[in-house]
């Protein structure tokens, strides 16, 4: 029986979304060992970690329309090579501006290219178990998180802070670029175009007249509020563990 694509796009979406969002989450585990070497403040390196996430939000708006004009195979190539690239800097950075700039502003904009187009790809190859598949996929976030933290603790404790980053910049390169590779256009009779949306005068529905709508202002307050209120507890609990006097 062959294998039907659309779940080797879904592999490819939960590969990319582990391994490039899992990446740039792990600053988390370098906030104590680079406070600690460098002499910068926590509060100073968390503002890296803000200004990751602002990006990260805005660039997937500029990744979303990359995504529909050029196709998402070129925008998870660019977004990993980017990704790595700003990690690999990061690691050398000198100045707390420098690594402010680096992981805060490019590493950011780079991780906004994952999820937002594979999530809208792997729709377009669905027609029949479609909610499982973008699911799938979502979960990609979480596995990342689950799997990078450990990954990037075990390098700083065999080597360092400088030595881990770069680490995890290469594998975003040797993981997502060759993965992107596998990204395809669905077949028409595979899922096609998602249904034009028709207003009520018959004209086709823009993305403006979307967001001017308040059911699109209220999923998105509630989608800020909820990442709002958890990124900045979850940030700061490795090293209010290790605080508290949990071993690291």
């Amino acid at each position: 029986m062959k294998l039907f694509y659309g779940w080797v796009i879904v592999a490819v979406g939960i590969v990319v979304t582990c391994v490039g969002f899992g990446a740039m989450a792990t600053l988390s585990v370098f906030l104590q060992p680079i406070s600690e070497a460098m002499g910068w403040s926590r509060s100073a390196i968390a503002t890296a970690a803000l200004l990751n996430f602002l990006c990260m939000g805005a660039g997937a708006f500029f990744w979303g329309a990359l995504s529909d004009r050029y196709g998402t195979r070129i925008v998870v190539l660019c977004g990993g090579a980017v990704l790595g690239l700003g990690m690999v800097v990061a690691s050398q950075a000198s100045t707390l501006r420098q690594f402010q700039l680096l992981f805060g502003v490019i590493v950011g904009v780079a991780a906004g290219s994952f999820y937002a187009p594979m999530t809208a790809t792997t729709t377009r190859w669905f027609t029949r178990n479609r909610s499982l598949a973008v699911a799938l996929v979502s979960a990609g976030l979480s596995f990342g998180s689950t799997l990078m933290a450990p990954l990037a603790r075990w390098l700083i404790t065999s080597y360092d802070w400088r030595t881990a980053m770069l680490v995890l910049g290469d594998l975003v390169w040797v993981i997502v670029l060759p993965a992107a590779f596998l990204v395809r256009h669905p077949p028409a009779r595979a899922g096609g175009a998602a249904p034009v949306v028709k207003t009520r005068s018959g004209g086709e529905l823009t993305i403006g007249d979307v967001m001017r709508t308040p059911q699109f202002a209220a999923i998105a307050l509630t989608h800020f509020a909820c990442c709002a209120a958890h990124s900045g507890p979850i940030f700061h609990m490795v090293t209010h563990a290790i605080d508290r006097g949990v071993p690291a």
